[in-house]
């Protein structure tokens, strides 16, 4: 543990932001799993459900939680699966 004041205070600051970047990972991983269940199930609801988790990757770029390159990489790679079942 820092014995410095502005230690202390980076250490507090990295673990609010820790909990941040989880909490946001974890809700795009939960809207990637439901698009991929949506295309096993109810295929009305993937375009809703892509743009949703469109919506959350382009988000965390913003709040510096994912790089740029990271979301676009999740993005394409999702778009192309979703292309590829939907085309079958």
């Amino acid at each position: 543990m820092p014995n410095i004041k502005s230690a202390k205070k980076r250490v507090l600051v990295a673990e609010r932001n820790h909990a941040r970047n989880v909490a946001v990972k974890s809700r795009i991983k939960t809207a990637v799993k439901r698009v991929l269940e949506a295309l096993k199930e109810d295929t009305s609801k993937v375009q809703s459900l892509l743009n949703m988790a469109y919506k959350l990757l382009d988000k965390s770029v913003s709040k510096g939680v994912l790089h740029k390159n990271t979301a676009a990489r999740k993005k394409s790679r999702l778009t192309k699966y979703v292309n590829k079942t939907l085309a079958q």
